[in-house]
């Protein structure tokens, strides 16, 4: 393929080239490293503009293209083409990677400008994005799986990249096992594919989905549902949710990247990028749509006692992230929903994340909110930013939440009968708490007295909060211009759904049991009931600067991170570690055991018939005279008995 569609690869090939030449450069490149890094996801970004308004050009028949580069596998019956699939899906995500993620690597020559790493740190941000381009780039789900690896490893290397901090490298090895978990899931589901259909590029297994669903539909819900655990691990849901809020450990612009623009996106994409075999089983929708509603209140939940702002913006992203598989498990006709929360939350949620960079950077790293207050003053331009991004994800009107959840709740609704009850009664409590948490975040962190005169930085001195530089506000400015406007754009009209129905199908407006406005005017109240118990708790009393004891037992789940950790040590950790030591007991004991018994008894046994070779011949003759007489003995008792 020639012209722009045959230039695509270069989307994956120029932050890849960025990071390799950082890599492999060393030292020389110290000084200009960052702005290589930075230079590379920018070219990525500018030509992922020219592919998406070549694409927007085209009919909307004609907006799905392959672009095969060479054979990659072929063996037998296997044959793995390497190429990419740009089509609306595809070039929608390809935009938030490259276009968030420059906005962050250029925050991140500021944030980063002391480290004496910097270098190998943008090296690592390029491949994260050249890893997450290639995942939904790829034509095939083998093709997939290697970007989805290659997304794993450089979390991996980013979450733990201080790992003279034990903190950080214990996070980045469990980010990485969790995610292993997940990705066995995907490896079956591609295993299973190959099975079933011979073959595994997204054209063909689309194609043939239909008539295995016929011959076995039992086959399609288990492919479904492995791909969801794949999802669940990248995407930081219920069950595997445990790791996102340690990766905080990692800098905060990887924070910003992982939650924003890269990770945990990877699952929302993998669901509806197969939705073909999702709109063939409805017990595999459930499945997304109910793991997607859990996951939002335990993301809710775990937000509201944490005193760290990073890992309050963490379980607010598990809980986001939950709305969105709640929207894509809804089924046919609303995956769109799903999406738009997804890119409106890349600018609400980076902005977020890079805001407290900020708060961060102005207060000598300190994380704990309890030693803020006050701080909107000191630094108006991070206020000012992060109020519209807090404004965003709590969904107040016109700003770009308020556009992006809010039919997600009517979709959940107008799933009817006890389900749509269920599902929709969750997400509008989840929109409640949300406000809550949110709200304290704000107040603790920029309203009140500021409780950081009364104290001390790490190193002994006061702090002294300022506005950090322009190469770290005017990405964040940015991004507070899509948390206001980018879900009034994407969704009046049906802008986005009507751009991605060649690839997830046509939009089907939700028909909740009652009017949209009735709910939209609840969720607006529940909203506002969250706001209000967040002042009346923390707004109108002094912030107290340590953890209050004792606390009631919803308070107490939330800082037991709701028990994510003390469910898979439970159910998970150590029955394994109790398998593996009744596995090494046996094989020690058993197996080995054995082996060891018998090679010592025939040696024990060897050692005293040694003795019988002494070399006299009388003690010879008196063996052969007993051996003699037994044999005698012998045959007289036979004959006589």
């Amino acid at each position: 393929m020639t012209g722009i569609y045959g230039a695509s690869w270069l989307l994956i090939a120029v932050p890849l080239a960025g990071a390799i030449v950082l890599l492999v450069g060393g030292r020389l490149l110290d000084r200009v490293g960052h702005l290589v890094g930075c230079a590379t996801v920018i070219a990525a970004f500018a030509l992922g503009v020219a592919v998406f308004a070549a694409t927007a050009s085209d009919p909307a028949t004609d907006r799905i293209h392959q672009v095969p580069i060479f054979t990659w596998i072929q063996s037998g019956t296997l044959n793995i083409d390497f190429g990419l699939f740009v089509d609306p899906l595809s070039l929608t995500f390809v935009l938030l990677i490259t276009g968030v993620g420059a906005l962050i690597h250029i925050y991140s020559v500021g944030y980063m400008e002391h480290d004496p790493d910097r270098r190998k740190f943008f090296a690592y941000m390029n491949l994260f994005v050249a890893a997450m381009l290639l995942l939904v780039l790829g034509n095939s789900f083998v093709t997939l799986y290697a970007g989805w690896e290659g997304v794993g490893l450089a979390s991996y290397l980013l979450i733990g990249f201080w790992s003279d901090r034990p903190a950080a490298a214990s996070a980045a090895k469990k980010a990485f096992v969790m995610n292993r978990v997940g990705d066995v899931g995907l490896a079956l589901a591609i295993f299973l594919m190959f099975k079933e259909m011979g073959t595994v590029s997204f054209s063909g297994v689309f194609a043939q989905i239909g008539t295995l669903a016929e011959q076995s539909p039992g086959t399609v819900t288990v492919i479904a549902l492995l791909l969801l655990l794949g999802a669940c691990g990248k995407s930081g849901q219920v069950p595997l949710q445990a790791w996102l809020p340690d990766a905080m450990e990692g800098p905060t612009p990887v924070s910003a990247l992982i939650h924003a623009a890269t990770m945990v996106t990877a699952g929302v994409y993998l669901i509806a990028r197969t939705s073909p075999i999702y709109d063939l089983t409805s017990d595999g929708r459930l499945v997304v749509a109910i793991i997607g509603t859990v996951t939002l209140l335990v993301g809710c939940i775990g937000g509201c006692a944490k005193d760290d702002i990073k890992k309050v913006l963490a379980y607010s992203t598990i809980s986001q992230i939950g709305y969105m598989f709640l929207a894509v498990g809804l089924g046919a006709g609303v995956y769109a929903l799903g999406i738009l929360l997804l890119l409106c939350h890349g600018f609400f949620k980076a902005g977020l994340f890079l805001g407290a960079g900020s708060v961060m950077h102005a207060m000598d790293d300190e994380v704990d909110m309890r030693r803020y207050g006050g701080l909107a003053r000191k630094l108006p331009i991070t206020f000012v930013t992060m109020s519209c991004a807090y404004l965003a994800i709590i969904g107040f009107p016109l700003f770009s939440g308020y556009f992006a959840k809010d039919p997600i709740i009517e979709a959940a609704f107008a799933a009817g009968g006890l389900q749509g009850t269920l599902l929709g009664s969750a997400a509008l409590i989840g929109a409640g708490i949300t406000a809550f948490y949110m709200t304290r975040l704000m107040i603790m962190t920029f309203f009140g007295e500021p409780r950081w005169k009364q104290l001390k930085t790490a190193y002994g001195q006061d702090y002294h909060p300022h506005e950090a530089k322009l190469v770290m506000t005017v990405p964040m400015i940015i991004l507070a211009v899509g948390s206001v406007g980018a879900g009034a754009y994407l969704a009046i009209g049906d802008r986005l759904a009507t751009w991605l129905a060649p690839s997830v199908g046509p939009f089907e407006e939700p028909e909740p049991p009652v009017s949209a406005g009735v709910i939209t005017v609840g969720t607006l109240a529940v909203v506002a009931v969250g706001v209000f118990i967040a002042y009346w708790i923390v707004g109108r009393r002094p912030v107290p600067l340590t953890a209050p004891m004792p606390v009631t037992p919803l308070v107490a789940l939330a800082r037991a991170d709701v028990g994510g950790d003390a469910i898979n040590e439970t159910l998970v950790a150590r029955p394994g570690i109790w398998l593996t030591g009744t596995l090494v007991y046996t094989d020690a004991k058993g197996i080995d055991g054995a082996v060891n018994g018998l090679a010592a008894t025939l040696g024990g046994l060897s050692g005293r018939w040694r003795h019988w070779q002494n070399g006299y011949v009388r003690s010879y003759a008196l063996s052969m005279f007993a051996g003699t007489l037994g044999v005698i003995l012998l045959v007289l008792l036979v004959r006589f008995a």
